[in-house]
């Protein structure tokens, strides 16, 4: 019963995080009228009971690590920003996909885990506990 439930609640933050796709990513955003990246996730998570820390870093401080063959729906995935630090955040929705709030420019969407600039800069998953 207790794998349904995950699968159940991991559902859940993906069909709520979905409703946002479009949203323009706003710099140290964590509302629908803007997200950054940490601040989108922590925005889902709240609606969820769980309160995440508006960073990258800190979010990453705060899951439960979990290898890339591992990763379930739900489970946030982390991204360098380029150097050795933890400067990216988004949510794994399945199939090797995440949903972000990208950079300036850009809006909440969906893209592939393996391509390009993601691919390159994967750093790990994390469980949301």
């Amino acid at each position: 019963a207790g794998q349904a439930q995950e699968n159940t609640g991991a559902a859940a933050v993906i069909t709520y995080a979905k409703q946002f796709i479009g949203t323009p990513y706003r710099y140290g955003g964590s509302s629908p009228s803007g997200f950054d990246c940490s601040g989108f996730t922590s925005y889902v998570y709240k609606h969820f009971g769980v309160n995440l820390s508006h960073s990258s870093r800190a979010q990453y401080s705060q899951v439960t690590k979990v290898s890339r063959s591992e990763l379930q729906a739900g489970d946030l995935v982390f991204f360098t920003n380029g150097g050795t630090s933890i400067g990216h955040v988004g949510i794994y929705v399945g199939g090797g996909q995440f949903i972000h709030s990208p950079s300036a420019g850009r809006s909440v969407c969906i893209e592939s885990m393996s391509s390009g600039y993601y691919a390159s800069h994967y750093v790990g998953g994390g469980r949301v506990r």
